[in-house]
């Protein structure tokens, strides 16, 4: 949730629209209620015309979230949008559908799952929910087990890298856990490993490995962090457990990597998150969490409800969702198969390599990204000294791209780089347009910071002592700006 912040820029606090003045002759109030109601066709064509100043999610290069199904899912989910997930008794089907897609995911997790057996799971609005859901059965199964023990239990850690998504340090800040990070360094900018086991201690609920980190997609190395977890575990006599943070790499690694351990197959791995929206190739609104067996998750966190018509077991933050992303996840998954999950995912990561051969061979960056793990290119400037990776990210808006331009986490900050997210409706002629719009800002960053150099050469001031003081690029160009705004003013008729 984005907190909202009351911003007038047009004339009163009031919203108007060309069309819809056909309609509606008042103009509506910004931040409160109107009194009357206008026509449907007004208040469609009011919102219409505002949503146009947003970007073109296909275009959005900053973002890990599916921009694009197939019709015949788009039917499914329109179709499915008044049905509450929560209402189960009403709606059978639709969590039975839940039911099935845990136990794919589950199966393609390497879940040690009985034949007699079901997995454990639940959907969620996102990964973000999942980890929190996770996080909550890390700490009370800890608690339990220190209050069996007599030892006091209200110091419990999380172990990560600095490299974590948000959503952990909301988990930290929210239910009382400290967060023990794992610091970066310039070229190596996921977990160290050894350096998580070093910091784990016998407060610590569990220690959380990142598979395709949001900085440059990399896998985190979860095979040696079990290994060492499992020597030190020997040694203390704890049973610090990993959680996988797989919210990007879950939908990935099974299809391009299996050969990879990192899942269930790792006996500390008690539980996973992955982002159905992401990877997963559903519009935004669905994760999923699994866990190994009922034993790592709490029998008291469970709620039984019975007032929606029969008794309903629930796991979740929230209470009302829609039915939408869970019906369009099992559409995937039945429509696909891991046939279809695995061309996507050879695509994807094909087009990212096409991208960085791009990137790389305008000999203006450095590609900061792996081959290996999420099909993303995170590069920075050689050279920064005449313009940043900012000024290429705000300039790319102008051809309609959105990518962001970041500095990396603690220990690392002076590294700022830009990435591209390779997604399902990123195409290889996409990649190519995207390379040459890059070049195109760079002869124009090149140009501008050229002039402004030989502008400044022969601006500089003479101070009071005799001493020459050059302008600085940012005073020169606020100088310039400042007499073209003085001269427009003045203009009183002409075009303009």
């Amino acid at each position: 949730m984005v907190l909202s912040h009351a911003n007038s820029i047009t004339r009163g606090d009031s919203v108007a629209s060309t069309f819809a003045s056909r309609y509606v002759r008042e103009q509506l109030p910004r931040y409160r209620m109107p009194e009357r109601s206008i026509p449907r066709e007004a208040a469609y064509q009011i919102i219409n015309d505002e949503l146009m100043l947003d970007g073109n999610p296909r275009l959005n290069l900053a973002s890990f979230v599916t921009t694009w199904m197939e019709p015949e899912c788009d039917k499914l989910i329109m179709g499915s949008i008044n049905k509450n997930y929560v209402d189960m008794d009403e709606y059978p089907v639709t969590t039975e559908l839940q039911n099935r897609c845990v136990n794919m995911i589950a199966h393609l997790f390497n879940a040690p799952i009985k034949e007699d057996e079901t997995a454990i799971g639940v959907g969620t609005v996102g990964s973000s929910e999942a980890i929190m859901l996770a996080g909550l059965a890390f700490k009370r199964k800890w608690q339990n087990k220190r209050k069996e023990q007599g030892k006091p239990c209200d110091k419990p850690n999380i172990v990560t890298g600095a490299n974590v998504q948000v959503c952990w340090e909301k988990f930290a800040r929210y239910f009382e856990v400290e967060l023990k990070e794992v610091k970066l360094s310039e070229g190596y900018y996921v977990m160290d490993p050894v350096k998580a086991v070093e910091m784990v201690d016998e407060n610590t609920i569990c220690v959380a490995a990142i598979l395709g980190s949001t900085l440059t997609g990399e896998f985190e190395d979860v095979k040696l962090l079990n290994d060492l977890l499992t020597e030190k575990n020997k040694e203390t006599g704890w049973d610090v457990p990993i959680h996988v943070d797989a919210a990007s790499g879950g939908f990935i690694a099974p299809f391009l990597y299996p050969e990879l351990e990192w899942d269930f197959r790792l006996p500390l791995v008690k539980s996973i998150n992955v982002s159905g929206h992401k990877y997963g190739l559903v519009y935004a609104g669905v994760g999923w969490v699994i866990w190994r067996s009922k034993e790592d998750l709490p029998e008291e966190l469970i709620f039984h409800i019975n007032y929606l018509g029969t008794d309903q077991p629930t796991f979740t933050l929230n209470f009302s969702k829609g039915s939408s992303q869970i019906i369009a996840q099992y559409y995937q998954l039945i429509r696909l198969g891991f046939e279809g999950y695995k061309n996507i995912m050879e695509n994807c990561k094909e087009n990212a390599a096409i991208l960085r051969e791009g990137v790389a061979a305008t000999g203006r960056f450095d590609v900061l990204s792996k081959e290996t793990g999420v099909p993303l290119v995170a590069f920075s400037l050689k050279d920064s000294s005449g313009f940043t990776v900012f000024d290429i990210s705000e300039n790319l808006r102008r051809f309609g791209w959105i990518v962001p331009a970041y500095t990396m986490p603690a220990d690392a900050e002076h590294v700022a780089v830009l990435r591209v997210v390779i997604r399902e409706d990123f195409s290889r002629s996409l990649s190519e347009r995207l390379v040459s719009d890059i070049l195109k800002i760079l002869r124009e960053l090149d140009a501008r910071a050229t002039h402004a150099v030989r502008v400044s050469s022969t601006t500089a001031a003479q101070s009071g002592d005799g001493i020459v003081a050059k302008k600085s690029v940012l005073e020169i160009e606020r100088e310039v700006a400042a007499r073209w705004k003085d001269a427009v003013d003045k203009k009183k008729t002409g075009v303009c």
